[in-house]
This record gives C-alpha cells, structure tokens and sequence, in this order.
C-alpha cells in the first residue's frame, strides 16, 4: 500500500517543518511564519512538478473548472482552520486545543463518503474513532474534562477547525480526482502547485494590506524561511501522493501517527518525560491505525 508509506514520510517531515516554524514563528509572527509554507513552498512545489515531467515523461494535465473549485475550497479551508487554531489557543491550551481539532478524521470520512464517494466500512469508522480516541487520551490531561466545555465557544471554533482541515483534505482530494488525465503522481504534484499558488496569493495580499511588517520579515529571514518551506512543500507532495492512492479519511487517519512523532521529538530532543496516560493514548492510536489497515480491501 503505496499510500501508507507517502503518509508516513508525510508525517515525519511536517514534524519537521512544525519545529522549524517554531523559531519562525517567535521571529516574524504568526502569520508571518504561517505564510512561510505556501510562500517559500512555492518553488519547491514547482520544482517538484518539473522533475516529475522531466523523469517521468508524461505532461502535466489541464486543470479543469471542477479540478480548480475543489482545489480552491481546500486551500482557503486550509487557511482558514489555520486560523481558527490559532485563535482558539488563545483562550485554551494546546493540548485543549489539539482535543477538538483532532476529531478531524472522523469528519473527514463523513464528508469524503457524502461527498466524493469514499468508500466507508463499520471496521473503517470504527478504526478512525479508536485512533481519534487515543489523540483526546493523549492531549488532556487529568481533570482538564471541565476545561473541555468550560467555554463554549472555544469548544465551537475548535470542532469547526477540525471540521475545515477535514474539508481541506476533502478539497484536495477533489481536485486530484477531478484531473481528466495523468498518472497520481503527476496529478498529486499538480494539484500541489495550484493550491500552492492559491494559497500563497491570497496570504500575501492579506499581509499586504494589513500587516507588511510580517510578509517583509519572512524575507528579511528568507534561510530560515526557504528551509521551512522546502520541508512544508516536501510534506504536502506526500501528503497529496496519500491522498491521490485512498481516501482522505484513510490519510488523515494514519497521520495521527504524527502526535508520537512529535511527542518523540520532545522526549529527545527536548528531555521532557512520558506521562503514563500519554503511553496509553500512544497504544489506542497504534491500535486504530492497525485496524485501519487491516480494515482495507
């Protein structure tokens, strides 16, 4: 299964790019650092399509209306949960936070089936809830439950958030499946640079007109920012390479693998200790992503 290796190489570089960010974000902002991905991402996305043309040999297929208005709908979903995370740690924790967004494979298998047809088994739902689960033990802490409903609306924002990064995915599956030619690499790769191009556009004439000192800050560090963006565009090839294989719940799934990733990094690079609920909460997310797999046809 092509599609579980393009995920996990996925996963490993957004862990990556996540860390690099970190220093971005404490430098330029956190738009400022945010357009970073699409920005610098850009000409590795395009360079990524050369090579794919250049080695591969077919051509890089038309983008059709339909190809374009999923591709738009995932890029300005995209944006726009990036957002609504970002304003609802304001007022919660992370870990909070993480909660509510990470209900997003369930969402994303809902919407997938409704609207693109995916296909969905009992032992598939089943598996994502089990995975989703095991993220939730992971992220609250004890007697964070109040927490979790304290504020209403920060609960709202972040189930909405979850539910757009979920249509994001949704989008982007769209518009590789509405390419009326080429091979998936191919179509994933084009695909990538259209969204790229969308993105990057609509970020930068918002910073434009309301905060330039973040968009001339991402080019006064334009190292950092190259290299943070090499590795978003690295991690959304792969993540487009998954979801032009399976459907995007089966993506989104297995990227939930991205949580021990990260929770690894912090235990070696960072020292931090391992809690036992976060131990537990690793097991149930390996449990769900076995069953996913062994759930597959």
């Amino acid at each position: 299964m092509g599609w579980v290796l393009a995920t996990l190489i996925a996963a490993a570089a957004q862990t990556a790019r996540n860390a690099t960010q970190a220093s971005l974000t404490r430098a330029i902002g956190t738009l400022g650092a945010t357009q970073v991905r699409f920005l610098f991402g850009l000409p590795f996305a395009v360079l990524f399509l050369g090579l794919v043309v250049g080695f591969g040999g077919g051509s890089v297929p038309s983008v059709t209306a339909e190809a374009l208005g999923f591709t738009l709908l995932g890029a300005l979903s995209q944006i726009a949960a990036t957002a609504l995370m970002l304003y609802t740690m304001k007022s919660q924790s992370f870990a909070v936070t993480t909660a509510w967004i990470k209900t997003e494979p369930v969402l994303v298998a809902l919407i997938g089936a409704v609207v693109l047809g995916d296909h969905l088994s009992l032992p598939m739902l089943a598996a994502i809830v089990i995975a989703t689960v095991g993220v939730v033990l992971m992220s609250v802490k004890p007697g964070m439950g109040l927490a979790l409903w304290r504020d209403g609306g920060s609960v709202l924002t972040g189930l909405v958030a979850g539910a757009l990064f979920g249509l994001a995915a949704i989008g982007f599956r769209g518009g590789i499946l509405a390419l009326p030619s080429g091979e998936f690499l191919i179509r994933a790769t084009t695909i990538l640079v259209v969204s790229l191009v969308l993105q990057a556009g609509v970020l930068s004439l918002w910073l434009m007109a309301f905060d330039r000192a973040a968009l001339f800050g991402s080019l006064r560090v334009w190292r950092a920012s190259l290299g943070a963006g090499f590795l978003g565009a690295f991690a959304s090839q792969f993540w487009f390479i998954g979801f032009s294989l399976t459907s995007a719940a089966n993506v989104r799934t297995l990227a939930l693998v991205e949580v021990i990733m990260a929770l690894a990094v912090s235990v070696v690079v960072m020292g931090q200790a391992v809690r036992p609920r976060q131990v537990v909460g690793m097991a149930v997310i390996m449990l769900g992503v076995m069953l996913l797999l062994q759930s597959q046809p």
